[in-house]
C-alpha cells in the first residue's frame, strides 16, 4: 500500500468532512500518502465547529449511539477518547410535558421490555403493541418489502396515540432526517435493528461533551499529517480530469487515485467533468434534501435543564440542549427542529420567538435570553425516501471512490454512515 501510486502523489481526498477524513485516516494508517483537499476554512463539513464571536458553537447537534462502532473506532485510532469526549446515557426519551421512557441496563430485550411497560405516559397496552411491533420486525427479520413510508408502516401496525408521537415518529425523524409521511420505512427499521435489539450498550446515547471539531475532524487531521499527509484549508477542488496513470486535480497536481468526499451536490459537480458515471451522477441529480436548524439561546447561568436532552412536542423545538449540562457555558440552551416543515417559513427572528415561549412554558418564567443565535444548515442530510436508489462508493472509474452519508448503505445520512463510507471508498481506491 506505502507504493500505491507508482511514484504518484498517492490518494487525493476531496471533502474534509467526517466521510473524507474517515477515508484519509484509513489511507494513511496503511501508510498511504493522502492530501486532503477542503474548500472551507474549517474541518467538519456538514458536522462542523462554528466560531461566533469567539464561542464554540456547533452548526448542529449530533446525538451518537453505542451502535456507532466504526466513529468510535476510529475516535480511539486518532487519540480522541470516547469516553472522555462523550456522556454515555442509557437509551432515554424524557419530554418536557412529563413523558419518560428509560432503559435500565439490562441485556437485551430486558432494557427494552422494562422501558416500554414502565414508561411514564404509555399504558400497558401501548406497551405491549410496541413490544408486538418490534416482535412482528424481528419475525420478518427487519426487511420492508416493498419498502414504504414509515407513517404507512406505523399505520399497518397499528402504532398510534403516544407511542407513536413520543418514540417512533421522534425517533425517525432524529435518525433519518426526513418527515415520516416521506421517510422509508426499511432505513428506519434498519435503525431499530442496530440501535434496539442488538447489545445493551447499542442503544445508549452519547452526547458530546465538547464541540464537533474536536470530537473527531481535527484529531484525525492531525493523524493524516503526522503520516506524512496534508491537509489544505480554503482549496476548492473545482477540476478533476484523468490522465495516464491517475489523476490530474486542478489542473496542478496528479494522483493516483482519488475519493470524491465533499456533499452530493458538490459532488455531481465534479462527476460531470468525467466519463462512464452516468449512473452515479444521475442517482444524485435525483436527491432532493433536508435542513437541520440549530437555535442558540443564552440564558442566566441560573437556567438550566432537568437532564441534557430533553423533548418538547406540538411545537417548534424537537429536542433541547443544556450544553452548560455538557461543558459549555451555563445557561446555554440548543434547540434543534430537523427536517423539512413549517418552520422554514419563519425568519430566524420570528423562530427565536416562538421557541422562547416554548422554553418558557417548560422552565417557568426564565429572564429573556441574553442573546441568541439560529445556525441553519439548509442540505444537512439527502430526504431519506422509501427505495431511494443511492450511488455506490465504487465507481466505473479504477481508482476513483465516493465518500458522504449519501453513499449506498442500510444507514440514513448519519456520522456512522459518513465515517462508514470513507472506510468503504479508501479500501476501494486501495485494491487498484
Amino acid at each position: 500500500m506505502a507504493n500505491l501510486g507508482h511514484g504518484l502523489s498517492g490518494v487525493a481526498v476531496v471533502g474534509a468532512g467526517w466521510a473524507g477524513l474517515a477515508a484519509a485516516v484509513t489511507l494513511a494508517e496503511r501508510g498511504v500518502r493522502v492530501t486532503v483537499f477542503e474548500a472551507s476554512r474549517s474541518l467538519g463539513g456538514r458536522a462542523r465547529r462554528v466560531s461566533i464571536d469567539g464561542l464554540d458553537l456547533d452548526n448542529g447537534q449530533h446525538v451518537l449511539i453505542g451502535a456507532y462502532r466504526e466513529t468510535l473506532r476510529l475516535m480511539r485510532q486518532v487519540g480522541a477518547d470516547p469516553d472522555e469526549l462523550l456522556l454515555r446515557l442509557p437509551f432515554e426519551l424524557r419530554y418536557a410535558d412529563g413523558f419518560h421512557l428509560r432503559a435500565p441496563r439490562l441485556p437485551y430485550p430486558l432494557n427494552l421490555l422494562c422501558a416500554l411497560l414502565r414508561a411514564k405516559g404509555l399504558d400497558l397496552v401501548q406497551g405491549f403493541g410496541a413490544l408486538r411491533f418490534m416482535a412482528s420486525l424481528r419475525a420478518r427479520e427487519f426487511r420492508i418489502e416493498p419498502d414504504c413510508s414509515v407513517a404507512r408502516l406505523l399505520d399497518d401496525h397499528g402504532q398510534s396515540g403516544p407511542l407513536r408521537a413520543r418514540v417512533w415518529e421522534p425517533l425517525c425523524v432524529s435518525a433519518l432526517n426526513t418527515p415520516v409521511e416521506r421517510a422509508s420505512a426499511q432505513i428506519f427499521v434498519n435503525v431499530l435493528r442496530e440501535g434496539l435489539t442488538s447489545t445493551r450498550e447499542a442503544s445508549d446515547l452519547l452526547i458530546a461533551r465538547t464541540d464537533l471539531g474536536r470530537l473527531f475532524p481535527e484529531p484525525a487531521a492531525e493523524y493524516v499529517k503526522a503520516r506524512g499527509g496534508a491537509v489544505e484549508l480554503g482549496t476548492p477542488v473545482r477540476r478533476i480530469a484523468r490522465v495516464p496513470g491517475g489523476f490530474r486535480v486542478n489542473d496542478a497536481q496528479t494522483f493516483a487515485s482519488v475519493v470524491i468526499a465533499c456533499g452530493p451536490h458538490q459532488a455531481g459537480q465534479l462527476l460531470v467533468q468525467l466519463p462512464a458515471l452516468d449512473e452515479a451522477l444521475s442517482a444524485i441529480n435525483a436527491f432532493a434534501y433536508e435542513p437541520i436548524a440549530t437555535c442558540y439561546l443564552k440564558y442566566s447561568e441560573s437556567v438550566s435543564l432537568p437532564v441534557p436532552m430533553l423533548g418538547f412536542s406540538g411545537g417548534i423545538a424537537q429536542w433541547v440542549f443544556d450544553r452548560g449540562r455538557l461543558g459549555g457555558p451555563k445557561g446555554l440552551l440548543a434547540a434543534v427542529i430537523s427536517a423539512s416543515g413549517a418552520h422554514e417559513e419563519l425568519t430566524k427572528e420570528e423562530l427565536t420567538a416562538r421557541i422562547g415561549i416554548e422554553l418558557k412554558a417548560a422552565l417557568g418564567e426564565p429572564p429573556p435570553p441574553q442573546w441568541s443565535q439560529v445556525i441553519t444548515e439548509k442540505r444537512a442530510t439527502f430526504s431519506c425516501t422509501p427505495s431511494l436508489r443511492r450511488p455506490e462508493a465504487s465507481t466505473a472509474i479504477p481508482g476513483l471512490a465516493l465518500a458522504g452519508d449519501y453513499v449506498a448503505s442500510e444507514y440514513p445520512g448519519t456520522l456512522e454512515a459518513a465515517v462508514r463510507s470513507g472506510i468503504a471508498a479508501a479500501r476501494a481506491v486501495g485494491r487498484n
